[in-house]
């Protein structure tokens, strides 16, 4: 009898805490009830006092497609990047970057005898200065955020919608057609954004978990070489 009400008790409070959880997760943070304005702001105001975020999609940039990948936290970032199919490992830590590029990037970049020369090695160079500058947006989180949500047109709220299993605040750009999806719970941290009337989107989650980014060894510094 013992036993069974130890058992008991112990399935209670198991389900107890599974419905705080879900219960938590679900309550509305009331952006949905706020003017577009306002949800960005709060959006964009999360955004940028985060420690960490993990960027995922496909978008379009000055006509060209991009996709990525990356963990991004305070002037530091990691992961990969394709434009028009060629693709590129980077780190960033401080003012130095770290690419590996396939052997199409290099070749495409650098020409064939780049290519094989810097095959499946990391190169060094300096997102501050020199080629690698274009980088620095897409590698540090607070310039990403001041980019992505940064000038727009005429905001509309269009209310709650499912966002990827997630409750969001669909925020549309009637300048540009994209949109922005807002947390309906909990901290209104931005899920994703969607591009106009093409398919391409962008996914933000894992916010503020525990990043840990190192130096790729025996990296070539590109700044040291001639031509």
């Amino acid at each position: 009898m013992g036993r069974r009400l130890r058992i008991g008790l112990l399935a209670f409070a198991l389900v107890a805490v599974l419905a705080n959880g879900c219960g938590g997760s679900s309550s509305s943070n009331g952006e949905a009830a706020k003017s577009a304005a306002a949800v960005f702001t709060d959006a964009r105001h999360a955004a940028l006092g985060a420690t960490s975020v993990h960027v995922a999609g496909a978008l379009t940039l000055s006509g060209s497609p991009l996709s990525l990948d990356l963990v991004l936290a305070q002037r530091m970032g990691k992961g990969t990047m394709s434009e028009s199919g060629l693709s590129f490992q980077i780190i960033r830590i401080g003012n130095a970057a770290y690419i590996k590029g396939s052997d199409a990037f290099l070749k495409q970049f650098a020409g064939a005898a780049a290519a094989q020369l810097f095959h499946d090695k990391w190169l060094k160079g300096s997102v501050a200065t020199g080629s690698l500058r274009a980088l620095a947006p897409l590698t540090d989180l607070t310039t990403f955020f001041k980019g992505a949500l940064g000038n727009h047109g005429k905001l509309v709220n269009e209310g709650e919608t499912d966002f990827q299993g997630q409750k969001a605040v669909a925020i549309k750009d009637t300048k540009d057609g994209s949109t922005l999806y807002v947390a309906a719970s909990g901290t209104s941290y931005p899920l994703g954004a969607r591009q106009g009337k093409s398919k391409s989107s962008v996914t933000f989650d894992h916010w503020n978990d525990s990043v840990s980014i190192s130096a790729p060894k025996g990296a070539i510094d590109i700044g040291k070489l001639g031509g």
